[in-house]
């Protein structure tokens, strides 16, 4: 009797079970989370049009940073100079000079010329984080440091009133970014030599792309110490000037002119791939999006999906080695899509793939392959291993308002 009761009890508590179970699945199935668009109105893209390639270094450290040596801001213009650098934001750090970057970094005699574009910025160096400011324009940065201690809704209010683009540094590092990232314009995917300490910085810039930021991905140097003039100067970090200088990584924008806000607004539209150093093969992404043998958009480039197949083009400009292999790796949604061999003087791969008619899709591209020399900082090849560059996205269906 106890047997045949505790069974039916046990049916019973199994049927209310599938009926909960059941019922719940088909009230989800109707819902509707209000917060996603999953039609977002997109305007056209101004197309690939006329536009330049212009390299430099978006994280640099002159002397008006306390811990730098050998590095006054002479030495980085003239470096630039020579390895042909179209543009530097030299970023001193602003709590050494409490907030007052204008009549210091800027305001150093040493602060001009005429060849290479010099942006308006500095690091913004707070207990929750460091982050770097671009300019193309002189702007209260005092502002800026003296709320780096509010909200993350006081401090938004202010960057907005000064019209700055604001850039996470070393997201993954000890001094990581600690700030809402709807700040941001940009992301240092890439923080100096080492490539291979940026594992996680690309992680946390996959985790806001896929989220629905459109969020640039940029390369610095974070370098400190330049070569001493004398050797009696020598202190025991100008070592790392052999191995860590400008331009590793360089950071290419697509402007299109040669000016600072050109440059400017290529970094905040995403415009923008990084290579190695200034000598590497440069990535560049681009889809054909009607497959008529033209490209209409180009990385950074956000476009309504039509659910048809999109021809996806990946190419090497610049100093490539003929005779080797380039690993091509594409990434879809943050994961890996494929892995690809590139070969010839001008090494290119054409790929296809249907974007989700709704919902997010971005795709991304990380290039391998033999390493380039970089004379005036020569012990930059072998601390980069085999990574050549890597492209930012090329975006379909990102809401414009989220």
């Amino acid at each position: 009797m106890n047997f045949k009761l505790n069974a039916q009890i046990t049916r019973r508590a199994l049927a209310m079970v599938a009926l909960c179970v059941s019922s719940t699945a088909f009230g989800q199935a109707n819902h509707v989370n209000p917060w996603i668009n999953e039609n977002p109105i997109i305007p056209p893209t101004a197309g690939i049009g006329k536009g330049l390639w212009l390299k430099g270094d978006l994280h640099v450290h002159s002397r008006h940073s306390k811990e730098s040596s050998n590095n006054p801001i002479a030495k980085i213009v003239n470096f630039c100079k020579t390895t042909g650098m179209d543009y530097v934001c030299i970023t001193d750090h602003d709590n050494h000079v409490n907030g007052d970057v204008a009549h210091n970094t800027w305001a150093d005699p040493e602060f001009k010329s005429e060849s290479v574009l010099l942006l308006y910025g500095a690091e913004w160096t707070t207990t929750r984080g460091h982050g770097n400011v671009f300019s193309a324009v002189p702007y209260d940065h005092q502002r800026l440091f003296d709320v780096r201690d509010q909200r993350d809704v006081a401090v938004g209010t202010v960057k907005k009133q000064l019209g700055i683009h604001l850039s996470a540094n070393h997201p993954s590092g000890k001094d990581h970014f600690g700030y809402s990232y709807d700040m941001l314009g940009s992301l240092e995917v890439w923080n100096s030599v080492l490539w291979s300490k940026n594992a996680e910085a690309v992680m946390i810039w996959d985790d806001m792309l896929s989220s629905g930021r459109k969020l640039t991905g940029r390369g610095g140097s974070d370098a400190h110490h330049g070569v001493p003039d004398k050797p009696e100067l020598a202190t025991p970090n100008s070592k790392q000037a052999q191995a860590n200088y400008v331009g590793t990584p360089t950071t290419w924008v697509f402007a299109t002119a040669r000016t600072k806000q050109a440059v400017v607004d290529a970094l905040t539209n995403g415009r923008v791939s990084v290579s190695a150093n200034p000598y590497a093969p440069r990535v560049e992404f681009y889809a054909d999006l009607d497959q008529d043998g033209k490209t209409d958009v180009m990385m950074g480039d956000n476009v309504k999906s039509t659910g048809k197949p999109v021809k996806f083009r990946v190419q090497l400009s610049g100093n490539t080695v003929a005779d080797s292999a380039y690993t091509i790796k594409v990434v879809k949604n943050g994961g890996p899509f494929g892995t690809f061999k590139a070969t010839g003087k001008s090494p290119v791969y054409e790929f296809t793939d249907t974007p989700e008619i709704t919902g997010r899709t971005y795709y991304r591209v990380v290039v391998e392959g033999p390493g380039t020399d970089y004379p005036q900082v020569p012990q930059a090849k072998a601390l980069n291993g085999n990574m050549v560059g890597l492209s930012n996205p090329i975006y379909f269906n990102f809401d414009p308002n989220f």
